[in-house]
């Protein structure tokens, strides 16, 4: 019998073959016609409330030790959800009108999951947040048990309406051959821990997938984002050969003799080793907002100074490319009192932040940059975020000066390091000639180029079919930013996702970039795509993808 294909979003460029299990946590509520004891029902709420933070804090130490600080995070919203006094109110005004606990609880988070369901972006993902806390205080006050899915059959693909935080987090690679849900988003928490965890995922496969029955096989292709039920030979074949390719420690070039440095995205110390270990040449994006979140003050100079010396420490014999504080947009840091834009994303972020408002920041993380160039075993490379304008980038520069002045008058020892841009925006492609008169290098960061070139939001699943990097229009603004830059001997990289996708790792070859960097997961496939490369065909291609109209058309001339 030929197999059946659902279609959704792939969160994680993985394909696992497994046996469904289905995710349905049950929980039954009480009659809401019996008579409580309204000062019991209210300590049990409190108790409730006490056990679940007691188990949040628990969670949020596991998840940060085995999955990572960023995502780890998740639960201190939880924890702030929890204790938000608006939702505590309700409930205890609704025990207090002779409610069960369990059905105040449901009451007073049912109205706020329903007004973020209402919104876009990662502010509808917020539901599913409010969901977790609420199901963790349902589940304590009504006594359900809690499913163990860190303790699934080996080869189990997990089916759910939706995965909470809680419930990815509990899923082990070693043993979970994938999972796929009906509702959610690339960019929601599950597929967030999916790619983290390296597990292969689609997410938003719709009513349909409710038709797969527990017992059948599938197939999760999370590079095509399909779920294949009851797949033939040739697909289970295809399945396993596609596990992911071992690791290959050395630099690579094209087979006809092209290096490429393959590096990877970092956010966070903890990335730093597993990156190593995956075969990362360097490391071409570093972010620094770590050093800022989860904190009532911002960090000070020696603490920045330690935490990128040991990323160079870590690649001793690479690149590593930190980018200075990108805060405004999605990123929140509340001790700096950032504004409420009604676009954010086109309004006081990156670079625009650290010239004016956080200029006092944006001087202290230079001269613990300067100093850590001088001590650090690496090369460190410093790239400024979303430079929309030449008077940007010189008055960057300029900090750069100001701050080897504030070191030569303490007697600190500092060496400058290589400089670069980050081209996010429309303007940096058109500007990337003067641009690179200036600096040493440009990093492509396709996902905010993507969404700044095409006019979509990236957050919104609306126009999703429009965030893609592979449209002609964003094609052609890749291929020119490089031209420019090479033509002014700068170096390209690119660090957005579409530099971890190795069905594109040719064109992106042949339109001349110099250096990828990507999530670690995908480092193996990119490198053995790099070696299959042949550098004059694929520059072929990559101009005949330049010169079509069509998306189709690129595809069909990368295929």
């Amino acid at each position: 019998m030929a197999s059946r294909t659902l279609t959704g979003t792939g969160a994680t460029p993985r394909s696992g073959l497994g046996t469904v299990v289905w995710y349905d946590p049950e929980i039954t509520l009480p009659d809401a016609s019996q008579a409580v004891d309204e000062d019991a029902e209210m300590d049990r709420f409190a108790d409730a409330v006490e056990t679940a933070r007691a188990e949040l804090e628990s969670e949020r130490d596991a998840t940060a030790e085995r999955v990572g600080e960023d995502e780890a995070a998740i639960f201190d919203a939880h924890i702030q959800f929890l204790e938000d006094p608006a939702i505590a109110d309700a409930v205890e005004a609704s025990i207090d009108d002779g409610k069960p606990a369990a059905l105040a609880v449901d009451d007073a988070f049912g109205g706020h999951i329903e007004q973020f369901e209402g919104m876009e972006g990662r502010m509808a993902e917020r539901a599913d947040d409010l969901r977790d806390v609420r199901d963790r205080l349902l589940r304590l006050l009504t006594g359900g048990e809690r499913v163990n899915l860190a303790d699934l059959p080996e080869g189990s693909v997990v089916l759910a309406e939706r995965l909470t935080p809680s419930d990815t987090a509990q899923l082990d690679p070693e043993t979970v051959a994938g999972f796929a849900t009906v509702t959610g988003g690339r960019t929601s928490h599950a597929a967030i821990f999916a790619r983290s965890l390296a597990l292969p995922a689609v997410v938003g496969l719709g009513e349909d997938l409710n038709d797969v029955a527990d017992g059948t096989e599938v197939v999760v292709d999370g590079d095509a984002g399909e779920l294949l039920v009851e797949p033939d030979d040739a697909e289970r074949e295809a399945a396993t050969a596609a596990e992911g390719a071992d690791v290959v420690e050395e630099s690579v070039e094209t087979s006809d003799g092209r290096e490429l440095e393959v590096a990877a995205n970092v956010g966070r110390p903890e990335e730093l080793e597993p990156a190593a270990a995956r075969g990362a040449d360097g490391v071409g994006l570093y972010r620094t907002e770590f050093l800022f979140l989860d904190r009532q003050s911002p960090p000070e100079e020696d603490e920045q100074y330690e935490a990128i010396r040991d990323a160079l420490d870590t690649f001793p014999d690479g690149r590593v490319v930190v980018r200075t504080l990108d805060i405004g947009g999605d990123k929140q840091i509340p001790y700096l009192d950032l504004p409420e834009e009604e676009n954010p994303f086109l309004g006081e972020r990156g670079i625009r932040r650290s010239l004016d408002p956080d200029s006092e920041l944006f001087r202290t993380q230079l001269r613990a940059l300067l100093r850590a160039a001088a001590d650090g075993a690496g090369a460190l490379n410093v790239m400024f975020p979303l430079v929309a304008t030449v008077e940007e980038l010189e008055a960057s520069i300029d900090a750069v000066d100001d701050a080897a002045a504030d070191l030569e008058d303490r007697g600190v020892d500092y060496e400058r390091p290589s400089l670069g841009v980050m081209v996010e925006t429309p303007s940096a492609v058109f500007m990337a000639d003067e641009f690179a008169k200036r600096v040493d290098f440009l990093s492509i960061g396709t996902n905010d180029l993507t969404q700044y070139v095409m006019a979509a939001d990236r957050e919104n699943e609306r126009v999703g079919h429009l965030h893609d990097p592979t449209h002609p229009a964003v094609v052609r603004a890749i291929g020119q930013t490089v031209e420019q830059a090479h033509a002014n001997d700068a170096w390209v990289g690119m660090c957005g996702e579409m530099a971890g996708n190795p069905d594109v790792t040719e064109l992106l070859v042949g339109l001349g970039l110099d250096e990828l960097s990507m999530s670690a997961v995908t480092i193996p496939d990119v490198k053995v795509a790099v070696g299959e490369t042949e550098y004059s065909a694929a520059r072929e291609r990559a101009d005949s993808a330049r010169r079509v109209a069509t998306r189709s058309e690129v595809h069909d001339t990368i295929q």
